[in-house]
């Protein structure tokens, strides 16, 4: 929690209502110079009051303690080895079942057609490897999932996909 960002926010919010630092202190019951001492970053709202000070400026305790940022509550966490494991097993399944497998034809014509590509080029080449492997881990952040920055930062070859997957990273909150 950053106590500058809070304090922020507090102040903004109370200006949005167009209360006065003295008005807010009244409806809470502490002093107007608390109120500023909040808004400065210098301490922050006791917790017995924090309801109160939400329903006021008609926002949520998170808001306020997180400074007007969005919490964010991930699904489950995957990391950047069991995506790769991932691909490797639908290569594998041709391996291990025969190219020519009903199961596997099916699987692969699944999947080009779904994202319309050649995954099995994936397969022979690192650079469209890592495309497939950049794709996987960005479905996962849209789903909710998180993945640890520095592994994603440590497991890619080639900086454009790194850059790519960092990116989405920081558009899902990590960092």
């Amino acid at each position: 929690m950053d106590i500058q960002k809070v304090g922020i926010q507090i102040a903004a919010l109370r200006k949005a209502k167009g209360i006065t630092q003295s008005e807010l202190g009244e409806r809470i019951g502490v002093s107007f110079q608390a109120v500023s001492k909040w808004e400065r970053g210098e301490t922050l709202p006791d917790t017995a009051i924090l309801p109160d000070l939400a329903k006021i400026l008609e926002t949520t305790v998170d808001n306020i303690l997180l400074g007007g940022e969005k919490s964010i509550e991930y699904k489950g966490k995957f990391s950047v080895a069991d995506m790769k494991s991932g691909l490797n097993c639908i290569r594998n399944a041709g391996e291990y079942l025969g190219k020519d497998n009903i199961i596997y034809r099916a699987a692969i014509t699944g999947i080009n057609t779904q994202l319309n590509t050649d995954i099995e080029e994936a397969f022979t080449d690192d650079y469209v490897f890592e495309a497939f492997l950049a794709e996987a881990i960005i479905q996962n952040l849209m789903a909710g999932l998180y993945v640890d920055i520095s592994d994603v930062k440590n497991s890619f070859r080639h900086e454009h996909f790194k850059n790519i997957v960092t990116d989405y990273c920081s558009r899902y909150g990590i960092k």
